[in-house]
């Protein structure tokens, strides 16, 4: 059986819950389906019970938005892993949380998947004790957890402060935070940020915080190698300007690297939606209008997926895209005063995100930095074991020619970790074919679809 809806909507993070409390509220049927046990996305995501009742919820508004998509009367299915469309180009095909296939469709699909953080390979980073600036986010908001004693946070985006003030919350030492770029450096583009003040406050707040704790910010720094025998216990770093000459190295038990993040647009190209290649990121973007529709009208991209920008931009393109489709389907009028809010919160939005895309070095220009210096023996794919050699040996300009010959991007991860790294040494751009599973799908529900359908 075939759930048909209004609207559809893929990701329970800031976008997503945005449009889809909006839309349920104007009375139309929305069903808002992730994959996690329970809804907030990333940014927004619920601290385990035993966190919140302790430590407090260390992002209320999160909560609250939950709330009001419930009130609204959001079906809501959590659990549920969207992995493909069927042959029809509008049906989503997804998994429940007992394996069992799910099928649905919308007049209207709303494509809210988020990000994932954008990694590089180096020598050893397959160590245990390597994770990504997210993770250890994660960790820290979520469990309480610490990542490790002693860490370095690396790579490059205003990312890595908050979360070096996370884990020195928890009492970790925060041996420093290696920055590619030269953001914090006094200068013009600098003082874009007095435009901003509610961020620059924020920005202040972790600067203070991390001179409290005399944690060094070494800019136009980078990590050159990870070294340990069963876990990383040392960490190498050079020059962004020199990769390969190592400046100095620091001894950690967790090293957590990042360079920002990169949309998740697999869903969007399967459903046929145009995407261009972004020249400052090299990421695979939807071509979309200010509401977030895509080249099918029926289908919309909201949040990171259309773009990085953070929660608030998330929750602005969630809002706009809710009323573009309540326009669309019900001629819904739209107060004026909410549609003024919404268009100067989004210019304002659009600025802030400017400056930081300027502050910050493009992973574009990071990635042509990084390459060349990358050692044939790094584990350029982990999940299939694969070297930046082989596959700069067989990908002769094509990434899909590296995938077939070297199996590289084709484990569990589909090329979300290493895709722009193996895109890159394929030297066919770096924008990382998507396939359906575009996520791991159990057999057996794949077999349980295939008799759904033929029995109708």
């Amino acid at each position: 059986m075939i759930v048909e809806r209004d609207v559809v909507v893929v990701g329970g993070g800031p976008a997503g819950l945005t449009a889809a409390a909006r839309l349920a509220s104007a009375g139309l049927t929305v069903t808002i389906l992730d994959e996690q046990p329970e809804l907030g996305g990333q940014y927004y995501r619920r601290p385990a019970p035993e966190v919140a009742r302790r430590w407090g919820d260390h992002r209320r508004e999160g909560g609250e938005l939950i709330a009001e998509a419930r009130a609204a009367g959001v079906e809501r299915r959590t659990g549920h892993l969207v992995w493909g469309v069927a042959d029809d180009g509008r049906t989503l095909l997804a998994e429940d949380e007992a394996g069992s296939p799910v099928r649905l469709r919308g007049r209207a699909i709303v494509l809210a998947t988020g990000a994932y953080e954008r990694t590089f390979p180096f020598p050893g980073w397959q160590l245990p004790g390597v994770t990504t600036p997210g993770f250890a986010q994660h960790l820290a908001a979520s469990d309480h957890t610490p990542i490790g004693e002693r860490v370095v946070l690396a790579g490059s985006g205003p990312f890595l402060l908050p979360v070096a003030c996370s884990l020195l919350a928890l009492g970790v030492k925060v041996a420093g935070i290696a920055e590619a770029g030269t953001p914090y450096r006094p200068g013009l583009r600098a003082l874009g940020a007095l435009r901003h003040p509610a961020r620059l406050r924020e920005l202040a707040g972790y600067a203070a915080r991390l001179a409290r704790a005399r944690v060094p910010i070494w800019q136009g720094t980078v990590v050159l190698r990870a070294d340990g025998r069963d876990r990383v216990s040392a960490v190498t770093l050079a020059a962004a300007a020199r990769p390969g000459l190592a400046v100095r190295t620091v001894e950690v038990d967790a090293l957590c690297v990042g360079y920002g993040f990169r949309p998740q647009t697999d869903l969007a190209r399967l459903l046929g939606c145009e995407v261009v290649s972004d020249a400052g990121t090299g990421d695979a973007i939807p071509v979309t209008d200010a509401a977030g529709r895509t080249s099918r009208p029926d289908v919309y991209v909201v949040g990171e997926a259309a773009g990085i920008g953070g929660a608030h931009t998330a929750r602005a393109r969630g809002l706009a895209a809710a009323h573009a489709i309540l326009t669309r389907e019900t001629g819904h009028p739209i107060p004026a005063a909410e549609i003024r809010r919404l268009a100067t919160d989004t210019r304002r939005l659009g600025r802030f995100t400017a400056l930081t895309d300027a502050l910050y070095p493009s992973p574009a220009l990071l990635l042509d930095t990084l390459l060349p210096a990358l050692p044939d023996s790094t584990l350029a794919c982990r999940c299939e074991a694969v070297t930046a050699g082989e596959v700069r040996a067989e990908a002769a300009g094509d990434v899909n020619t590296a995938k077939a010959r070297t199996r590289a991007g084709m484990g569990p991860c589909q090329g979300r970790v290493c895709g722009f790294a193996v895109a890159g040494l394929a030297g066919g751009g770096t924008v990382f074919p998507s396939r359906v599973p575009v996520r791991p799908v159990r057999i057996a529900t794949l077999l349980e679809l295939g008799a759904v359908e033929e029995t109708g």
